[in-house]
């Protein structure tokens, strides 16, 4: 699978903030869709050592059919620091990325894409890096403010910071906790919402970045002693 080299990966916090803020500027807030395959993804990580696992599933677009999965294991080499999660999980998951088979059209990862403090994360990096249309479809909120949507499935409220739309919180199940939904790179906030939607199984994530997550939660407990 395709990928870019855009900086090095070993740098200090402050020289990340600057990648970041540098890298903002490349990115396109724009198009539509729909997608005919695309990926999920997701990284969990070892407590007892300094193991994280990458995993990449690629399904149809309507999160009905699996098409493809890889997974790769690599050492965290980048400290946990809120708000540069992608310079700590984007290497893993390049090693998992290209072991695919199967291209896809969109990424859908668990983080955010631009909301986030510098409106550049994981979702915007791995965007770039991977050359595609991608999407953060976060549990939680990293930054911004919102009120809570109706409890109704497809409901939405804005996700705002300084006055700016950064994203949604959007409700994919009825009377369940919402997510948080951003753009990464080459997408539209609607289309965004629209792909996760689209995906959308019956359960709270995306069937795509769902596989992804039960994918990574089985290599991290199949390397428990």
């Amino acid at each position: 699978m395709r990928n870019r080299t855009l900086h090095r990966w070993d740098v200090s916090p402050q020289e990340a903030m600057a990648i970041q803020i540098t890298l903002r500027s490349q990115l396109h807030l724009y198009g539509t869709g729909p997608f005919a395959r695309i990926a999920g993804i997701d990284v969990a990580y070892d407590r007892s050592s300094k193991l994280m696992f990458a995993g990449v599933v690629v399904m149809s677009g309507d999160g009905r059919e699996l098409l493809d999965f890889a997974t790769a294991t690599a050492s965290v080499g980048f400290p946990y620091i809120p708000g540069l999660l992608s310079f700590r999980e984007t290497p893993a998951v390049i090693k998992a990325w290209n072991k695919l088979k199967t291209p896809a059209d969109c990424l859908i990862c668990d983080g955010h894409g631009l909301a986030h403090p510098r409106r550049f994360g994981l979702a915007c990096h791995l965007g770039l890096v991977l050359d595609l249309p991608s999407i953060g479809c976060a549990k939680s909120r990293l930054v911004g403010t919102h009120q809570e949507p109706r409890m109704r499935h497809g409901s939405v409220a804005p996700l705002l910071d300084q006055g700016e739309q950064i994203g949604v919180v959007l409700r994919t199940k009825n009377g369940v906790a919402p997510v948080f939904v951003s753009q990464g790179d080459r997408i539209s906030l609607d289309a965004a919402v629209r792909t996760v939607l689209a995906t959308c199984r019956g359960y709270r994530l995306p069937e795509p970045q769902r596989r992804a997550h039960l994918l990574v939660t089985q290599m991290r407990l199949a390397a428990r002693p």
